[in-house]
């Protein structure tokens, strides 16, 4: 008890008072600050998806794009001001801190040092969400493979491809990004008709067709105007090229494209207008009748001519 009563008899209470009365006073003021940065955060996040919808953006996948980055934001900003409301608190208690700061500073470095493609990949990944270049089901071309996007991460994207692989990228890595699906989406094609063909007629022809589908109940609603025909586009060996771009919403193009060359086939039949393939023409010389004709006595059984 005596020890107990010399250590009181020693302490300041004063001085203890008025620590303790500061370090509350920063926690109150790292609590309504963080309390701020909550209300100001969720205040964007509903203006960012706003604008996303206003955009056309699904608000769904705004929502998730927005919700993540805000979280990661929220994160980051909870940590550093605990920090720095920690180390106040420290030197309030008469710790000093800038043996902890330099400490800090070195391990920093070193992690920095190591996990410097881990850094990449983060901060790459949060500028690709940020600027929403791609999202999940789009389909996309990244570094050269094209595939569905199935998931991306703040360190990768994965893609699946037609044959169902699955294609992991690191997002630091990513040095080309196609999207193919983004707002919408296009269908280019190329027709090739016989030279003798009607161009203005032929062209015409494409256009009907387009119209019937704009007008179709399954395939209309996935068009987003009428067919452009750009013309003809050039002359290949046995065919007029004509070229032309069919505007779709998001990921229907194949769909559409594939239902409008089915009808497009049905139409130039119906008009006789000739899709050309390649063929060649062999050509005897001077004594090509003569030799036809033998191979042709030779097939029937008579006996060549021995003049």
């Amino acid at each position: 008890m005596d020890l107990i009563a010399k250590f009181l008899d020693r302490v300041n209470w004063e001085v203890l008072m008025f620590t303790t009365l500061r370090i509350l006073i920063i926690s109150f003021a790292a609590w309504m600050l963080l309390l701020a940065l909550k209300v100001l955060l969720n205040r964007m996040q509903r203006t960012l998806v706003s604008r996303a919808s206003d955009q056309g953006e699904m608000a769904t996948e705004a929502a998730k794009r927005i919700e993540t980055l805000v979280r990661l934001l929220r994160q980051a900003v909870v940590i550093i001001v605990w920090v720095m409301v920690g180390l106040v608190i420290l030197r309030e208690l008469g710790v000093e801190i800038a043996p902890i700061l330099a400490s800090a500073g070195v391990v920093g470095l070193a992690v920095g040092f190591g996990a410097q493609n881990l850094v990449r990949d983060f901060i790459a990944g949060f500028f690709m969400i940020l600027e929403n270049q791609v999202r999940v089901g789009d389909v996309a071309i990244v570094n050269g493979t094209g595939g569905l996007v199935e998931s991306i991460n703040f360190r990768t994207i994965v893609l699946r491809d037609e044959t169902g692989t699955v294609h992991v990228f690191p997002n630091g890595a990513i040095t080309t990004l196609a999207n193919m699906t983004q707002e919408w989406s296009a269908y280019v094609f190329e027709v090739g008709v016989a030279y003798r063909a009607d161009m203005d007629k032929v062209m015409a022809v494409m256009r009907e067709v387009g119209a019937e589908m704009r007008s179709d109940e399954t395939f209309g609603p996935q068009m987003m105007e009428d067919i452009e025909i750009y013309g003809v586009d050039s002359f290949k060996d046995s065919a007029v090229v004509i070229k032309g771009r069919l505007r779709t919403r998001p990921i229907k193009q194949w769909n559409v494209g594939r239902e409008y060359r089915r009808r497009l086939k049905l139409a130039f039949e119906r008009e006789g207008i000739e899709i050309p393939f390649p063929h060649r023409t062999i050509d005897f010389g001077e004594t090509g009748s003569a030799l036809v004709a033998g191979l042709i006595n030779q097939k029937n059984g008579e006996k060549p001519d021995a003049s």
